[in-house]
């Protein structure tokens, strides 16, 4: 039987602005098999048609409609927790558009949800706001744990790192949607309309990827273009079905 694919972008199929070496080649073979397919990713910031756009900039033909972030599974778990509701929100586009799109209005007045992302710049008057309304009893909802990620300069700040500001100073945890946690999976799986049973987790990160497709009940393609090397591996408990150099050695 066919495999779907789940496939991480950063350190899969792109690295900063660049293509990984045949990433272009894989996608075109799950196209020309018409596969399902989607590409995950904890970055928040872009819509599916940003992101589709920047991609196909580089040379990468993934339609808007493959594209799944932890903002759209955020904004599903609100959905999902509520149906409609208020939310104070610290993050970009791609987390906005999502949270409006998912019928919540966005606001700073006694808000239900207080919603960390990620933005180009953290501003500490937002932060405060946070602060305060998590402190008051809003429940504090983030994107993703990770706590730095790359830019074309260098290492910056991810909502991870945030988070743990602001739980330190509200005292309140907040609860992560994005990778690892298997609720990430779960959204995206529904989302394309497939099992876990005949859906394969492509990744870079054996702390994210591989350990969210292992827990999802997936098979998971370990990638050696990103993050963790051959020498990593064996450090963690649970291990990748498949370890390949990168995504051009799939053959779908």
């Amino acid at each position: 039987m066919d495999k779907n694919y789940l496939i991480d972008m950063d350190g899969v199929l792109v690295s900063g602005s660049r293509i990984i070496p045949g990433a272009d080649a894989f996608v075109r073979r799950l196209h020309e098999r018409d596969l399902k397919f989607l590409v995950l990713t904890n970055n928040p910031l872009y819509t599916p048609r940003d992101l589709a756009h920047r991609l196909r900039i580089i040379g990468l033909d993934i339609p808007a409609d493959r594209i799944f972030s932890s903002a759209m599974a955020t904004a599903r778990f609100l959905q999902a927790q509520k149906g409609r509701g208020t939310a104070f929100v610290i993050g970009e586009s791609g987390l906005t558009t999502a949270i409006h799109e998912a019928g919540f209005v966005i606001t700073d007045h006694d808000p239900d949800y207080v919603v960390l992302g990620e933005t180009h710049t953290y501003n500490l008057e937002l932060v405060t706001k946070a602060i305060r309304l998590v402190a008051a009893g809003a429940h504090f909802v983030a994107t993703n744990p990770d706590p730095s990620g790359p830019s074309e300069s260098g290492l910056v700040p991810a909502c991870g790192a945030m988070a743990a500001l602001i739980e330190a100073a509200s005292g309140m945890s907040p609860f992560f949607v994005g990778k690892p946690n298997p609720l990430m999976m779960r959204t995206a799986l529904n989302y394309l309309g497939v099992h876990s049973e005949h859906t394969v987790m492509v990744g870079d990160r054996m702390d994210t990827d591989i350990i969210a497709g292992v827990q999802s009940g997936m098979e998971t393609i370990l990638v050696l273009s990103g993050v963790t090397t051959r020498q990593d591996i064996l450090r963690f408990p649970y291990q990748p079905t498949t370890i390949v150099d990168s995504v051009a050695d799939i053959v779908p």
